[in-house]
């Protein structure tokens, strides 16, 4: 006799649905449909195996069936069914969910029961105009029973002729849904949430090529792997067992560095497999690559909450029923579990690094440069793996040369250690445009580190906080000599004056667009006539604050230079005494206006002592800018920093073949 009535729904069991609603997207619904077709094959298994069910289990899997022209998609199983009285508790009472009944029933024996929820099936009328549930029970005596409703309150509900055991959901489509109606959409579901369901996953038939064109056989087509590869013992499984898994789940991407198998049953359940991919560029790296499942059901591939920051950057698989899942699956939600299971993952990749630090140096070595950006970024980002990390991180000097922290700070310290017991580890960041700075280090002996790694700067100030007395210096942060003071430096005296006439003569030869700080040094006869830096503190800050980190007024900030000018150098003893003999000395300034002065003759005294200097300063930047040796230095001094472009560059290309030219005349 069919029976009619109204789903029941309460304040208590919606408030969910509405707080979520629901599912965000609309193509979840396959997943939920496959997900409970799944429960109902595992909750047999798990009556058989304990006697309760004592008849033929049969072939169990699930089958999903298409009819694109009917726009009609059905999800079978061969499942325990329901009973009329269970349709109308689990179907018609929403948020009641019959696995998390199931599961408190049978906590000790079952396994892998997804549903929690009970929403699941409703996520059928996001797509649908009709749907119908035809499900016979495992219980003997059971009647078949047929559910059917439009997506409002209203249902009804009948016996049916179904004979076998297990459910059929069958959904009709509606206009807005039609996208569905594709086998090629559905394959695509089934493949991105459905292909390591622990159940067989029927779709269609296999096909084969005849006669010119594809054709169905008579074989079923199973979509899905029931035992995927992070669900076996490692003590079973091979390198390349690993490899391949890699390139069946990330298809076209060069093989992983290395990988980790996770493997945990207390105090929470965890498996899944990460990988260290290769990285060709840093900065196209990609994240949201870890797919996370719940029993083998994919359910995200944006992990940001249960991996840590600096781990989305690897590829892989994580799998846990453990993971607390809202009601779409599509978050996480943050709980003990999930700090716990975070920083399991923490430790495990730590471990790994360091096992093959420690026994596979060489291989660690070869892999360092496409592994480097991981590490330092998991040190500044996990206080715990920081630490770790000090053990197993590696640093590479302009040689090629690979050392551990310890071994390098061991192998410098004697040469490196400055006037205040320092040790001063020098790097270049650019091995070809830092060439002539780092040469002149290595002339006195002293060893160069390359970072040229996006977080070096950030990178360099954590080392120093960690390591006992360590200062980190650029090779072009200062003149060589003042890199590792040995002793106090004795600072070139120039008058105020003389220290003006300085700056206005440099800076008239200088581009306007960066501001520029010069000041006169001995640097020896040799050495060059004009060095430019800059200070390492603003450097360093200024790049740390390219990658965020609340610093970012410093890459507001204009770059800014230190014009080292080696009065000792013969070239610009010849511009300096030129300078002094075409330009007069400033002459005296007119006197300060009487403290009883009004505003108005303060002013004039003011801009009278203001016009005196200014004309001076027009004659020194006059001579400046006629000066072609003068240009001329400061021209080698910015193509060295790669500060000469444009119009400047060709000028410079032309003064220097001119000069080449008359020296060759002569």
């Amino acid at each position: 006799m069919a029976s009619k009535g109204n789903i029941g729904v309460t304040t208590e069991n919606i408030f969910p649905v509405i707080k979520q609603f629901l599912y965000s997207d609309h193509e979840i619904f396959l997943r939920e449909l496959v997900a409970n077709a799944v429960d109902a094959t595992q909750k047999l298994k798990t009556l058989a195996s304990n006697g309760e069910f004592k008849g033929e289990l049969g072939g169990l899997d699930v089958t999903i069936e298409l009819d694109e022209k009917a726009k009609t998609l059905k999800v079978k199983d061969k499942g325990i069914g329901m009973t009329e009285e269970e349709v109308d508790k689990y179907i018609n009472q929403i948020a009641f969910s019959s696995a998390g009944e199931f599961l408190e029933k049978y906590k000790d024996q079952a396994g892998n029961i997804i549903g929690h929820f009970g929403l699941g099936f409703y996520s059928s009328f996001m797509v649908s105009s009709k749907v119908t549930i035809e499900t016979l029970s495992w219980k003997e005596g059971a009647k078949a029973v047929k559910w059917t409703c439009d997506g409002s309150p209203a249902y009804e509900m009948e016996e049916c002729p179904k004979e076998d055991r297990g459910t059929t959901v069958t959904l009709y489509l509606d206009d807005d849904s039609a996208e569905f109606a594709s086998k090629t959409k559905i394959r695509q579901l089934l493949d991105k949430y459905c292909k390591f369901m622990p159940v067989p996953v029927i779709f269609g038939k296999k096909q084969e090529w005849k006669d010119g064109k594809y054709v169905d056989t008579d074989e079923d087509e199973i979509i899905n792997t029931v035992e995927p590869l992070w669900k076996k013992a490692p003590s079973d499984l091979k390198e390349e067992d690993y490899m391949k898994f890699y390139s069946d789940i990330y298809p076209g991407k060069e093989p992983p560095m290395f990988y980790i198998h996770l493997n945990v049953d207390y105090p929470f359940h965890l498996t899944g497999i990460l990988y260290f991919p290769k990285i060709k560029e840093r900065m196209a790296i990609e994240r949201n690559n870890i797919q996370l499942y719940c029993d083998q059901m994919f359910v995200t591939d944006h992990v940001d909450n249960i991996v840590p920051d600096f781990l989305t950057l690897l590829h892989g698989v994580i799998d846990s029923p453990d993971i607390p899942l809202n009601v779409s699956r599509s978050y996480l939600q943050s709980d003990r579990n999930v700090k716990m299971i975070s920083s399991y993952i923490t430790k495990k990749v730590a471990d790994r690094l360091d096992e093959i630090f420690s026994s596979s140096r060489k291989e660690y070595e070869d892999k360092w440069d496409n592994i480097k950006l991981f590490i330092e970024y998991g040190m500044l980002a996990d206080e715990k793996f920081g630490e770790r990390g000090l053990k197993f991180a590696l640093v590479k000097n302009t040689d090629a040369k690979y050392f551990s922290l310890d071994e390098y700070q061991k192998a410098i310290e004697t040469e490196q250690k400055d006037k205040d017991k320092k040790t001063v580890w020098l790097y270049a960041s650019d091995v070809d445009a830092q060439y002539s700075y780092i040469e002149a280090a290595k002339n006195k002996g002293w060893d160069v580190l390359l970072l040229d790694c996006e977080v070096d700067s950030h990178f360099v100030n954590f080392l120093e906080q960690k390591l006992k007395d360590v200062r980190f210096a650029r090779v072009d942060s200062d003149a060589t000599e003042n890199l590792i003071p040995k002793e106090d430096k004795l600072h070139l005296e120039m008058s105020v004056e003389d220290r003006r006439d300085l700056g206005t003569l440099f800076k008239s030869v200088l581009p306007t667009e960066n501001e520029y700080y010069v000041e006169g040094d001995n640097l020896g006869e040799d050495a060059a006539p004009v060095l430019i830096t800059q200070s390492e503190f603003m450097r360093r800050y200024r790049d740390m604050s390219m990658l965020g980190g609340g610093m970012n007024f410093y890459a507001e900030m204009p770059k800014s230079y230190e014009i080292k000018v080696n009065m000792q150098n013969p070239l610009i003893r010849k511009i300096w005494e030129a300078q002094k003999k075409q330009v007069a000395p400033q002459g005296k300034l007119p006197e300060d206006a009487p403290k009883d002065a009004t505003e108005e003759e303060k002013k004039k005294a003011q801009e009278a002592r203001q016009a005196v200097i200014e004309a001076h300063d027009e004659e020194v930047r006059g001579f400046g800018k006629a000066n072609e040796i003068l240009r001329q230095v400061a021209d080698l001094a910015l193509l060295s920093n790669g500060l000469l472009k444009g119009k400047a560059l060709g000028d410079f290309i032309a003064r220097s073949t001119k000069v080449a030219e008359d020296a060759f005349l002569k």
